[in-house]
């Protein structure tokens, strides 16, 4: 049985705008703000990914966990190069915060970090556990392009996944919103990978 995720998009939740480039340091410190309201963590440790991703962690991130980002991030652009996108593929364009997971393995006892975010829109689905569902990956800000994720210590095909298919309504949003804004809303099904 193939195990579904779900990514929760919370764009719905923040809307920045960008009117100048003298922006862009207050908003970085509204998504960091974002992120920590997400999931109550202080991200303390910021580096980059060998590739030049800007990572925001709760803890130190392995190499391991980094090396995943980058692969992640290389799927997505390889697919959406595929798809004739062209906005948004650099490394350097996308920040990732990991956060502690919320939980380490799912119902079925399967290793699945995960963050716990308020139900929403998802509200009574399937992913529902009483007011709020467990999230692979969430979309925080779409400049820059942020998502938060649950910190992993295996399995890192799993993180370079979950970093793909959030990227997925990044570069959406960025190079096609009309397929973004039927994607980006998973309560009403479909789910990834968005982009073949």
């Amino acid at each position: 049985m193939k195990q579904k995720w779900l990514f929760f998009n919370a764009a719905t939740f923040l809307v920045l705008t960008l009117g100048s480039a003298g922006l862009a340091y207050a908003q970085n410190g509204q998504v960091l703000g974002k992120a920590q309201s997400i999931t109550g963590d202080r991200f303390r440790y910021s580096v980059k990914t060998p590739r030049g991703a800007n990572i925001y962690a709760v803890n130190r991130p392995s190499a391991g966990m980094l090396a995943a980002i980058d692969r992640g991030l290389t799927d997505l652009f390889a697919v959406a190069r595929k798809n004739r996108y062209s906005r948004r593929l650099s490394f350097g364009d996308y920040s990732i915060f990991i956060a502690r997971a919320d939980r380490q393995k799912d119902s079925r006892g399967t290793y699945s970090p995960d963050i716990a975010v308020g139900a929403a829109q998802y509200a009574g689905s399937e992913y529902d556990q009483g007011g709020y569902v467990y999230a692979a990956g969430m979309v925080v800000a779409f400049n820059p392009g942020a998502f938060v994720i649950a910190e992993h210590t295996q399995n890192f095909q799993r993180v370079s996944d979950v970093v793909r298919f959030e990227g997925e309504h990044l570069v959406l949003y960025h190079n096609d919103r009309g397929r973004y804004s039927q994607t980006a809303d998973h309560s009403q099904g479909g789910g990834h990978p968005i982009l073949q």
